[in-house]
């Protein structure tokens, strides 16, 4: 069992002034500093409506936590969301990014629609993809539960028990963390979602199966 408020690390988040590039509202937001740190270049960050203002957009951030620039979207995603890669913008200013194998191919963004299917406000919280080494390549997990799973994976990567398939964790609170270890593209990965209080394991483990099965698919 895991502490689900880990997260008061002395460094653990840095502040960036986000604007909404529609309306051009700011807000202090606080961004986990280890997902920046481990980006080659840059982060995406999707900041869905109602944390701003009434308008959800994408925010590019580089290793000096400076907002590179911002995107509008046509669609809404629940959580705030961080990913690797900046991605294009209209005005071309971000281009080559260098990223992971993964995150460079289309099947990436394909996979992460399909992880933002996924989450709800009720049952499925969040959803995240890591390397085995707990580096996040994509995730909508609250920052208290994205700060224990990549620690949780640093040790198990440290142990070297990283060829375990599965892995299932409850929080004091009785959310729970169910991952499965995946080959994506001939490498491997850990696919995470989280659960409200009143998901069951067995249920969660359904839900996770599930989640493996499409991806494969995607993957053809």
């Amino acid at each position: 069992m895991i502490e689900p408020n880990g997260t008061s690390e002395k460094g653990y988040y840095e502040n960036i002034i986000v604007i909404c590039p529609t309306c051009k509202s700011k807000k202090n937001l606080k961004i986990p500093t280890k997902i920046i740190n481990q980006s080659k270049q840059l982060t995406t960050v999707s900041i869905p409506s109602g944390t701003v203002c009434d308008h959800g957009f994408q925010s590019f951030v580089d290793k000096n936590f400076k907002i590179r620039g911002y995107q509008r979207v046509d669609f809404e995603f629940a959580k705030m969301e961080f990913f690797e890669g900046g991605g294009d913008i209209d005005d071309g200013y971000i281009q080559d990014e260098e990223t992971t194998s993964l995150s460079s191919l289309p099947l990436f963004k394909d996979i992460i629609k399909l992880l933002r299917s996924y989450v709800d406000t009720k049952e499925i919280l969040g959803s995240g993809l890591f390397s085995i080494e707990g580096n996040v390549l994509y995730s909508s997990l609250p920052s208290n539960t994205l700060f224990s799973i990549t620690k949780e994976f640093e040790v198990r990567s440290e142990k070297k028990l990283s060829n375990l398939k599965k892995m299932y964790l409850e929080l004091e609170n009785n959310q729970k963390i169910c991952s499965n270890y995946i080959e994506i593209q001939k490498m491997r990965f850990a696919l995470v979602l989280f659960f409200a209080h009143t998901v069951k394991l067995g249920m969660g483990n359904l839900y996770l199966n599930d989640l493996v099965k499409k991806i494969k698919e995607l993957e053809g």
